[in-house]
């Protein structure tokens, strides 16, 4: 039964849970073993707190038995991102600063997870200050991909990512600025959304008002996503692109067929290199949408501008976020951060207003195109899992990259468009390395997109039962 507790859904340990059919100190015993069994391996969970986890566990069964359910995940585990705050745990930021700082409160998503009724297991893991899509930092190390331990797990949330992936959590909170929750998704084989800026508030400090950086969550299908998103989402009075919607709406998904769908493909996102297993298995997915009776419509769109929307903005909230941490402690900082302040002191007021105009265009493109088409389809990353002793990759296909985030333009051109964005698995390479591809949706589509995968995950579902042997 314990191996069981940790390959099932969200959704259903949840109802079991609530049931009696089992307790949450079961549930949450049988993950702190795989955790135990898998993590010294993997090292996705940091800050690994067992007995506290036992006891909140043990709590929530009390809660239970007086009638008492705190929310629709009451009982499950989990754990928070290491860039966001856990009351009495440490949120190190995956820094050499921060290491071993206790979190005196909770983030707005953690009061919201310990709302409805989470234990949290520890952290994940996360790179410094979640810089670059491969996690590893000099606090905790680097996090492996399950499928293959040689490997990179992605990131930013590629902890996340591993934790589910393996079946250590049953779900996980992730963020997204430039694909730190779609890239880990694709490399782990999960279902990873990119909410509609405001979706998931925030109450941290910096610009509020900059769409780029998203919460959502990382599960290995589609309603528990939805159940995920249905916790962490809602309106936020301090936040000024909250969404105002009840967020129950989306526990009430049905399917949407392809069938009568029109779908643009893009296959490299503006000419972007591809690697020829992620080129094929992107061509396979529109392949695969036509067969299920969508009009696939190869499309020409134009991202010319996209690279200079995010890489302004993205500069402007390292400036902001991690200006201070630069001059406090220069030698503390790596120096891929460095070099995103460093871009960010540069910009002039000319760039930045330009860059301004060209997201509002991208985004009336793009808005203009879902007149149309239901959905944009294409390649999620542009290269399989890469090693893990890479620090970033500089050349796909033979094309350098010029800065240590340009091998995520396939995610960072779709954050330029502030559209929500989904990465679902397709298929594997020959060596057994998980491919995603990204469907966008229209702006607020969010709930568009997740029934539209619910279909997609029934024909793929072959691939997304495919799960890593440790």
């Amino acid at each position: 039964m314990t191996s069981e507790l940790t390959t099932m859904t969200a959704v259903a340990l949840a109802e079991a849970i609530r049931t009696k059919r089992v307790s949450s100190e079961d549930v949450v015993a049988a993950h702190l073993e795989r955790i135990d069994a898998t993590n010294p391996r993997v090292n996705a969970i940091v800050s690994y707190r067992p007995e506290e986890a036992l006891a909140q566990a043990r709590e929530r069964d009390r809660e239970l038995a007086r009638g008492i359910i705190r929310g629709p995940l009451h009982g499950l585990p989990t754990a928070v991102k290491d860039l966001m705050d856990v009351e009495g745990l440490p949120t190190s930021h995956g820094s050499r600063i921060y290491a071993g700082t206790v979190a005196t409160g909770d983030s707005l998503i953690s009061r919201k997870l310990r709302e409805a009724g989470v234990v949290f297991v520890g952290k994940t893991n996360t790179p410094e200050f979640g810089a670059g899509s491969h996690t590893f930092n000099e606090v905790f190390g680097a996090t492996r991909n399950p499928y293959d331990l040689t490997r990179s797990a992605g990131g930013s949330s590629g902890g996340a990512a591993a934790a589910v992936t393996s079946g250590m959590l049953p779900l996980a909170d992730g963020s997204d600025l430039g694909g730190s929750i779609r890239n880990p998704a694709s490399f782990g084989n999960l279902v990873g959304l990119r909410p509609t800026a405001g979706r998931v508030a925030s109450a941290r400090p910096g610009n509020p008002w900059d769409p780029g950086s998203v919460l959502g969550a990382l599960t290995r299908d589609v309603r528990d996503s939805a159940l995920v998103l249905s916790v962490i989402s809602g309106p936020e009075r301090r936040a000024p692109l909250s969404i105002d919607e009840d967020p129950s709406l989306f526990l009430s998904l049905d399917p949407r067929p392809f069938a009568g769908a029109r779908i643009a493909f893009s296959e490299d996102f503006g000419g972007l290199p591809l690697e020829p297993a992620v080129r094929a298995a992107t061509r396979a997915a529109a392949e695969l949408a036509a067969a299920l009776g969508a009009e696939v419509v190869e499309v020409d769109i134009d991202f010319s501008e996209a690279d200079v929307v995010f890489e302004t903005f993205r500069s402007l909230e390292f400036f902001d976020g991690h200006g201070g941490d630069v001059v406090d402690h220069p030698d503390l900082v790596k120096q891929t951060v460095r070099d995103d302040v460093a871009w960010g002191s540069e910009l002039t007021a000319a760039g930045i207003t330009a860059a301004a105009a060209a997201r509002t265009s991208l985004f009336r493109q793009f808005q203009a195109l879902f007149e149309t088409f239901d959905l944009v389809l294409g390649p999620t990353t542009q290269l399989l899992p890469f090693p893990v002793e890479w620090e970033y990759p500089t050349r796909i296909d033979g094309v350098e990259m010029d800065r240590y985030y340009t091998w995520q333009r396939s995610c960072s051109r779709i954050t330029a468009t502030a559209m929500p964005a989904l990465s679902m698995p397709m298929t594997f390479s020959e060596g057994g390395l998980p491919i995603g591809v990204q469907f966008v949706g229209p702006y607020r589509g969010d709930r568009l997109l997740l029934e539209f995968a619910l279909t997609w995950e029934s024909a793929v579902a072959d691939a997304m039962a495919r799960r890593p042997v440790l």
